[in-house]
């Protein structure tokens, strides 16, 4: 079917995620805290990574890219959503929602290729630590996130190409509080059979088949770690390193099979997910990494003392 454009809609009415007053009010306090919360302790990491010279491996060069995705990451919705708790008409322009559904897909899809290269620097690390230095040197991890960074801008032009061409007429309702595909694409003046399988193949299956493909990695490389390895310090940090990546990716890519591996139709847990998806998860990643990696935490805290209690430790 040909389309052309044909879009009368300028803008778009967000549903939000409460019509109540006291509970939006409540769930302000709530997402400002998490943001506060996200930004300050990403932002540390990541200094904290550039400063001290013992961080200096592959894994907290990419440990700090990661940090950095979570910022964008929950920048994307998270102030909108904030400022129209206050507002009783939720409103996004359409070249707004365009936006916003761009940069969604292209920092969530270059975080998800980036956990995939962290799961191939702590291979390299635990089968290769002889040769890990050689592989994983900094020309490569720079390559890598490159790709990765180029993977999430390919996907999300795709998705935004397959958007920008349907019809629409009207209604302009969005039932959530940022705009995303499986929403806007209900609200078309057109048959989206087509555009909605290539979605669901673009953003569901990628996102299936990396979950499956990291899930058998860190279980084979768990596997080795407790079969071959003596118990001492470093076989114990290795391990505690896969348990926190492993939860990075079940927290990561749990929500965004549900989200986009099926129809796009509605759901009662629609809006608890992308909540989830976009303001819980970005903060849960500072928080998973900080508590189970002892040397990012002792860092931090050196960091601290010295800049900001001007104490030398």
């Amino acid at each position: 079917m040909e389309f052309v454009n044909d879009t009368t809609v300028t803008e778009f009415v967000l549903t939000g995620l409460s019509q109540t007053r006291e509970v939006q009010l409540v769930l302000f306090v709530i997402f400002l805290s998490f943001y506060l919360f996200i930004l300050p302790v990403n932002i540390l990491i990541i200094c904290t990574i550039r400063l001290d010279p013992h961080l200096n491996s592959p894994m907290y060069f990419l440990l700090a890219n990661l940090a950095f995705l979570d910022i964008w990451y929950s920048s994307i919705t998270a102030p909108k959503m904030l400022v129209d708790f206050f507002v009783e008409r939720k409103i996004i322009s359409f070249g707004g929602c365009i936006a916003q559904l761009f940069f969604l897909h292209f920092v969530g899809a270059s975080e998800m290729f980036l956990l995939t290269v962290m799961a191939f620097d702590r291979y390299a690390a635990i089968c290769r630590p002889l040769h890990y230095a050689t592989i994983m040197n900094r020309r490569l991890c720079c390559i890598l996130v490159a790709l990765s960074w180029t993977g999430g801008f390919i996907h999300s032009i795709i998705q935004v190409a397959l958007i920008v061409r349907l019809p629409f007429c009207g209604p302009n309702e969005l039932d959530n509080y940022f705009c995303d595909i499986t929403q806007v694409v209900r609200i078309a003046c057109a048959n989206t059979f087509w555009e909605e399988l290539v979605m669901i193949f673009s953003s569901g299956l990628i996102s299936v088949v990396c979950f499956i493909a990291l899930l058998m990695s860190y279980a084979f490389l768990l596997a080795m770690l407790k079969k071959h390895s003596s118990s001492g310090e470093s076989t114990s940090r290795a391990i505690s390193t896969c348990y926190s990546h492993i939860t990075i990716v079940v927290l990561m890519f749990g929500p965004s099979i549900y989200i986009y591996a099926r129809p796009f139709d509605s759901f009662s847990l629609d809006k608890v997910v992308s909540v989830f998806h976009t303001v819980i998860f970005p903060l849960l990643n500072p928080i998973i990494y900080t508590l189970r990696n002892k040397e990012v935490k002792a860092a931090m805290k050196k960091l601290v003392m010295r800049y900001i209690f001007c104490k030398e430790k």
